[in-house]
């Protein structure tokens, strides 16, 4: 198995259907999706059970380790059987066709790869604004002030081998934010990083980003990557 889609839900019935169905007819690789769900109630289970008649990659799994998105993530990470490792968001704001660029580069050798709103050809469409500057903020400033060969530090849409997983212990405790400390820890460990180009489209009705909870989790990992490089 060369590739592992992991795609936490909560209730993403209304969209999981086209989802799977955008990513079963462009992903070029050999692969298998883990749709990783909390509770039985979760309005994508019924849909995802129709939709597996149809695509036999497609896997449903449940969180094993509690509720929550970082234990959906840590859940899909444990049960991947594949030798690289894809985290993918379910509503739509991911572009599929970037994970085939994202194997190429895989098939490079590099460890993680990160889909880039904010390189060159990347673009972001829609979004809370404030959230947007932040973000853009950090990747670019941690691009330039530690190195990190990606323009894109938060974005939670990237792939990972399977070795640089098995060797960076997970210490983040909230939920997308191990997007960025994987990455750090990956850079500064010495595996190697990259980036692809994505456009990112913000298509949920109401935001599940709060700023007050999230902004201390990333920038704990922000300034963790500061002052490796400085200290």
């Amino acid at each position: 198995m060369k590739l592992s889609i992991v795609m936490p839900v909560y209730n993403e019935g209304e969209v999981i259907g086209q989802t799977i169905s955008q990513v079963e007819s462009v992903v070029k690789v050999f692969h298998e999706l883990l749709i990783v769900y909390d509770m039985d109630e979760d309005t994508s289970v019924p849909v995802v059970k129709r939709l597996q008649k149809n695509y036999p990659s497609v896997k449903l799994v449940k969180n094993i380790y509690g509720k929550g998105a970082l234990n959906a993530l840590k859940t899909g990470l444990a049960k991947a059987n594949g030798e690289a490792v894809c985290i993918m968001m379910a509503d739509l704001t991911d572009d599929p066709k970037v994970l085939n660029k994202m194997m190429d580069k895989y098939h490079e050798g590099f460890d993680v790869v990160a889909a880039s709103r904010y390189m060159k050809g990347g673009h972001q469409i829609g979004g809370p604004v404030i959230k947007q500057i932040l973000s853009r903020i950090a990747g670019i400033s941690l691009h330039y002030l530690v190195g990190l060969p990606t323009h894109d530090a938060t974005n939670s849409f990237r792939l990972y081998t399977k070795k640089l997983l098995k060797n960076i212990r997970i210490e983040s405790d909230g939920g997308f934010e191990m997007a960025i400390e994987l990455t750090v820890k990956a850079h500064f460990g010495g595996y190697r990083v990259t980036e692809v180009p994505t456009t990112w489209k913000y298509i949920a009705k109401e935001s599940r980003f709060y700023l007050n909870k999230w902004l201390p989790k990333y920038l704990k990992w922000y300034f963790w990557a500061i002052r490796k490089k400085f200290t």
